[in-house]
């Protein structure tokens, strides 16, 4: 299949210029050297940002090792662009996947049911509002999983690890068929999971590269509402929950990001008790850990190690995660469950 990476992701935001600023101050993103407010976001693919001139849109581009943000805003409230922003909030729009034929991808997932947006610009519906726009590889490089980025020396992250979607109850299968037929991905890992009254199914598809990953998230509705349910309903259906960022040393980026006024949800210590029993030695001092609040699991492969930054959104719904892979290349079975508790631990942290 001719789907390799996610080359960037476009957000659509109320503020474009806001928004930037604050990616830029907290996790060290820079801006890209252009003229933003003549760009159309993927108009151009990722290596010719600048596009065609619209007047009354606003775009800033923004880069860290591998990753690549699309930041707009638009002053017209029927644009598509506040449109979107004023249905969900600020959040990811469209995720740009880079293949090595975009037309014979399209016209893939044209044949498998995917309603085409923008033929020209190589636009279809993905999931929700989120659309995909499937985009040339020339000139991007995919960083492997636990390697280092392509930035410089000073760069706290290396690459998009994976994106989390959430999607309604009973949607989960239709659209796990819907990657597998129309994108080409495959289904590596599934789990259904429970914390306390409520639960969710998940499901991860991959690219054969292993760079393009999609945790897909699904309530269980016979069960209490929990935060999936919160999601949908504060999104106003299915979106993007959170990106994950990989790292080469989570300890310096943790430390990093909080110097700079990042939060991040913390974890009980009876967590870390019980690590040297659950998982051995871990390749990060369990003590480290338990400073920083950073998650651990493991496969076959090796270790992973996982925190999640206190979402800032005024509707609670989009945030994101950083993540450094030690050998790990999927997920076990402890990464999504860690994820679901952690957002419970913020709930309670914000209600008491």
């Amino acid at each position: 299949m001719s789907i390799q990476t996610i080359t960037h992701v476009e957000y659509h935001c109320a503020d474009a210029d806001k928004t930037a600023a604050g990616l830029c101050a907290d996790f060290g993103f820079t801006a890209e050297e252009f003229t933003p407010e003549t760009s159309t976001p993927g108009a151009s693919g990722p290596d010719e940002p600048t596009g065609q001139p619209e007047p009354g849109l606003r775009v800033v581009w923004l880069r860290q090792g591998g990753i690549r943000l699309s930041l707009a805003s638009a002053a017209d409230p029927d644009h598509p662009v506040a449109r979107f922003a004023a249905r969900h909030g600020d959040g990811v729009a469209v995720l740009a996947l880079g293949c090595t034929d975009p037309q014979a991808a399209l016209e893939r997932a044209e044949r498998h049911g995917a309603r085409v947006l923008d033929r020209a610009g190589g636009l279809v519906a993905g999931f929700g509002d989120v659309a995909l726009r499937f985009t040339a590889t020339t000139g991007t490089t995919a960083t492997p999983a636990g390697a280092a980025g392509e930035g410089g020396p000073k760069d706290l992250l290396d690459a998009l690890d994976h994106v989390a979607i959430c999607v309604p109850a009973g949607e989960l299968g239709p659209t796990v068929q819907f990657c597998e037929a129309a994108l080409g991905l495959h289904r590596i890992f599934g789990e259904y999971i429970e914390v306390g009254e409520q639960a969710m199914d998940s499901s991860v598809v991959q690219s054969a590269s292993g760079d393009v990953t999609f945790t897909l998230l699904e309530p269980d509705t016979t069960r209490r509402p929990g935060q999936i349910d919160e999601f949908l309903d504060a999104n106003e259906g299915a979106g993007v929950q959170h990106l994950a960022f990989r790292t080469a040393d989570i300890a310096t980026a943790v430390r990093t990001a909080r110097g700079r006024g990042v939060e991040f949800l913390t974890t009980p210590g009876a967590y870390y008790d019980a690590l040297a029993e659950r998982l051995g030695s871990t390749a990060i001092p369990i003590e480290t850990l338990r400073e920083l609040d950073v998650l651990v699991d493991q496969d076959h492969g090796g270790q992973l190690f996982q925190i999640f930054v206190r979402s800032t959104h005024p509707r609670r719904t989009h945030f994101l995660e950083l993540i450094e892979r030690q050998g790990a290349g999927t997920f076990g079975t402890a990464n999504i469950k860690a994820l679901y508790e952690a957002v419970e631990r913020q709930k309670s942290t914000a209600a008491a």
